[in-house]
């Protein structure tokens, strides 16, 4: 049994926390913040609940494998919905005036024959090109949760295997183009491209930039379906808290970590390749101001990983020291809207895209740091279309989020409400105007192309947060919503983490570490951790027993 220490109560945290105790290991949470949750927190007020974080249940084998690992299963844990599909709002970017814009509507279904059955419609031939595309990306998905997603990367020859090699001709095709020239070579109706490149900003990635083998998104989000767990994502934070106390985890609120304590030896080839150590603890503050140690043999960040290395750790015990971050690409950040309105919005399904004709200039925005254009490509989810708990009768609950650089100086938002569990105490606060203009802009763009020229006078309740938000409240390297992005050289064997190469016992997990963004790829990121502790080298997921029969029962 090890001691542990696991910084952050994020998704990624509570996720590790679980499965180490589990394993047996004697583990504590030291989380800043006034809640577990992380980035996928929440706002409750005036009768609504809003997710601030994620709100696209993808991978649903990912959650169950995760669950089945902690002896359970996802509907013993939250109370799931499939969605029947998704809508797309197109519009051209130069529209910023008139309650009645020219707007096309795709109403995109979930299911392999019904979403070819669409690219038929749009264009002749595209729904026989549209099934060879889907195949190449399940087969994609395949490999990377086979080979490269809960792969540690710790043994010479991880990924040199049959299978792999045998993949080699595909590997080098999808590694060496775009995800916006795979799809635009096969395609040419505008919203066609757009529905398989879209998914790419899920990544943190500009799909003009990342790597093809992405395109196994659009396997996930057209033929298997989004899901919904009832009480949004909270639902699923309640469930993950549980689960690490239940394995035995302790979790304490409201204490920052100032440093990740370690024993140095010399380094390899007496010293030249620099100073390294073995871990010894961590030092943190608690909610009276005092300072503490707490000593242990394994320490997991699931915070900010450029944080973690340059803030928690000696300059000569850093894998990546701030020089290592000077041609790392960022991620995107956002402004995320709460709204609470007044009467029904029928126009509006569970999930919206709305996106402008001409994306470059909103992709620029996002990814080259450019000025964020007036109508833009946002985000709007409704989930009181889907879930009565979230709302209060006669009202809608909306999220908006809109897509932007977080290096271009945006501010925080209006934040939590004074009083709110996730306030952390800290007084009432004027927002950035700038965030602020983006969310009225939003709100305005929302109005007009949905149809609801009222929208913005029916708004009871609203909250913005923005990049200033990710920056503060998570230490988000460059104020980013999600971490660095999805590009070819930040992927797969690439991507940083789980395990320090200095530091023997440290480890990372999270959205900023390996294997990258998102809620599934947070809880493989626990798997990782919880691989290189147990010294697994192994490839893929690790198998779940079967259950034991009972009572001389023959197992089917």
């Amino acid at each position: 049994m090890a001691r542990v220490v696991v910084i952050g109560a994020g998704i990624a945290g509570l996720a590790s926390a679980a499965l180490l105790a589990r394993d047996g290991h004697d583990v504590e949470v030291l989380e800043r913040g006034s809640r577990v949750g992380g980035r996928a927190g929440w706002i409750d007020d005036a009768g609504f609940r809003f997710d601030t974080g994620p709100s696209w249940y993808l991978m649903a084998d990912v959650y169950e494998h995760f669950a089945e690992m902690l002896g359970t299963t996802m509907d013993e844990l939250v109370d799931l919905q499939v969605l029947d599909g998704y809508t797309i709002l197109a519009g051209d970017s130069a529209d910023t005036t008139g309650a009645a814009p020219a707007v096309e509507r795709l109403d995109v279904p979930r299911g392999e024959e019904a979403v070819t059955a669409l690219a038929e419609s749009l264009e002749p031939g595209a729904g026989e090109e549209l099934g060879r595309y889907l195949a190449s990306a399940r087969s994609a998905l395949g490999l990377a949760l086979e080979e490269f997603l809960y792969n540690p990367y710790s043994a010479v020859g991880a990924v040199v295997n049959p299978r792999v090699l045998g993949a080699a001709p595909d590997l080098a095709r999808w590694l060496s183009t775009s995800l916006s020239s795979w799809s635009g070579k096969r395609f040419t109706h505008p919203l066609l491209r757009q529905m398989l490149q879209y998914n790419a900003i899920f990544l943190g990635a500009d799909p003009r930039k990342a790597p093809a083998i992405y395109h196994l998104m659009s396997h996930i989000d057209l033929v298997e379906g989004v899901r919904y767990p009832k009480g949004g994502f909270t639902a699923f934070v309640e469930s993950l808290h549980l689960l690490a106390l239940e394995a035995g985890a302790r979790i304490t609120l409201n204490a920052e970590v100032s440093e990740i304590v370690a024993a140095r030896r010399g380094g390899s080839l007496g010293g030249l390749l620099g100073a390294s150590g073995e871990v010894r603890g961590v030092r943190w503050t608690d909610a009276d101001g005092r300072e503490r140690r707490t000593r242990a043999d394994v320490v997991v960040s699931a915070a900010d990983l450029h944080h973690t290395e340059t803030e928690l750790l000696a300059p000569d015990l850093r894998t990546y020291p701030e020089r290592a971050w000077t041609n790392a690409v960022p991620g995107p950040s956002s402004v995320l809207v709460m709204l609470g309105v007044d009467g029904e919005l029928p126009s509006l399904p569970h999930h919206t895209l709305l996106l402008t004709r001409d994306w470059e200039a909103g992709l620029d925005a996002v990814f080259e740091g450019s000025p964020t254009p007036e109508v833009t490509s946002l985000y709007v989810c409704k989930p009181s279309a889907s879930d009565d708990g979230v709302a209060p009768e006669g009202a809608e609950n909306v999220f908006l989020l809109v897509p932007v650089s977080g290096e271009i100086g945006l501010g925080r938002g209006t934040g939590y409400p004074r009083g709110d569990a996730a306030d952390d105490g800290e007084p009432a606060r004027e927002p950035d105007p700038a965030v602020e203009h983006i969310a009225d802009a939003a709100i305005a763009q929302v109005a007009r192309w949905a149809g609801i020229p009222d929208l913005a006078d029916r708004i009871r309740v609203r909250h913005t947060l923005g990049p200033g938000d990710f920056g503060a409240d998570y230490h988000s390297w460059k104020d980013g919503m999600l971490g660095p992005s999805h590009v070819l050289r930040q992927s797969a064997m690439f991507r940083r983490g789980p395990a320090s190469r200095r530091v023997d016992g440290l480890y990372y997990a999270g959205g900023t570490a390996a294997p990258g963004v998102g809620v599934p790829m947070c809880l493989i990121s626990a798997e990782l951790v919880l691989k290189s502790v147990r010294g697994d080298t192994s490839a893929g997921p690790i198998p779940i027993p079967a259950p034991v029969p009972q009572d001389g029962a023959v197992p089917a």
